[in-house]
């Protein structure tokens, strides 16, 4: 099935972009307002992201959500025939930050979000950073589509772990300098074990894993910032939140992570996976302590 999928897929991306841009228009025309894909759960999240915003802004912001997220689709089809130079010209990005890191010796974990457009993110980067990108990435069910997306993840050499075989790879990850890339606002599997920070406002519980692997191995903590310059064009710009992590004390790396991506979402609030249940859980007396 792989080499019946692929080559429909590539003849499909060798199109225009204004013919794909047109061809995700009505797509996102139809999740919207025909087949209302998830449209209570994006409603819902931008509701208790801003309750001050009236429900027409509210819904503005809905309707370009889903154009961005039908465009990311689109553009990640792209991503399986686009040339460097094409991928450049669309994308660009500050190194100096994560390459000085790295001469400095240290390991890096770079914490990104569910923003628009991760996959050309990860190429981007593929090319300028100094070592090969490690990055942990939650597997699509359909087995023909992830490996399409694995090998188009995987073309400049980023090396992709599944979530699942991280646990037993990790070590294997950390004997030597490595740039760790992790999207940690992933939904815990058992909140009872997840840091409770409140996110625009309410409790919500944040994975563990990427502030304790940066604590242990003493790695310096970067927030990606994704910013949609125009349709199709994109900025990446690294921050740093903490560079000698050994002596944080529990969650405060997590926060200073919820910060930044806090203020990335303002800045944009169209620019996230709003139909990703991000307030899916409840925090209740017994899930431990609101760190902040």
């Amino acid at each position: 099935m792989y080499y019946i999928v692929y080559p429909l897929l590539y003849l499909f991306s060798l199109l225009p972009f204004f013919i794909l841009y047109a061809i995700s228009d009505l797509i996102a025309f139809l999740l919207h307002s025909v087949f209302k894909y998830r449209r209570d759960v994006v409603a819902g999240n931008l509701k208790i992201a801003f309750p001050e915003k009236t429900e027409a802004e509210r819904n503005k912001i809905a309707r370009k959500f889903y154009q961005y997220f039908t465009d990311t689709f689109i553009e990640s089809i792209k991503c399986i025939s686009i040339s460097k130079t094409a991928l450049q010209k669309r994308n660009n990005g500050s190194y100096d930050l994560i390459n000085g890191l790295l001469d400095k010796g240290y390991n890096i974990n770079v914490l990104g979000g569910h923003q628009f457009n991760w996959e050309y993110g990860s190429l981007l980067y593929s090319l300028h950073i100094k070592i090969p990108i490690t990055a942990v990435y939650m597997p699509i069910s359909n087995k023909v589509i992830n490996k399409i997306f694995y090998d188009i993840r995987t073309r400049y050499g980023s090396v992709f772990i599944s979530a699942a075989d991280f646990k037993t790879k990790v070590d294997e990850v950390t004997n030597k300098q490595y740039m760790l890339a992790l999207a940690a606002d992933q939904n815990p599997g058992d909140p009872r074990y997840a840091y409770w920070i409140n996110f625009f406002g309410r409790p919500t519980p944040f994975v563990t894993g990427p502030e304790k692997g940066a604590i242990k191995n003493n790695a310096a903590v970067v927030f990606v910032n994704f910013k949609k310059i125009k349709r199709g064009y994109y900025h990446f710009e690294p921050v740093l939140l903490a560079e000698n992590t050994a002596g944080y004390q529990e969650g405060e790396l997590t926060c200073l992570y919820r910060d930044a991506l806090e203020n990335s979402i303002k800045n944009d609030p169209a620019n996230y996976l709003w139909s990703h249940r991000r307030f899916k859980f409840e925090w209740k007396e017994g899930d431990g302590t609101i760190l902040g």
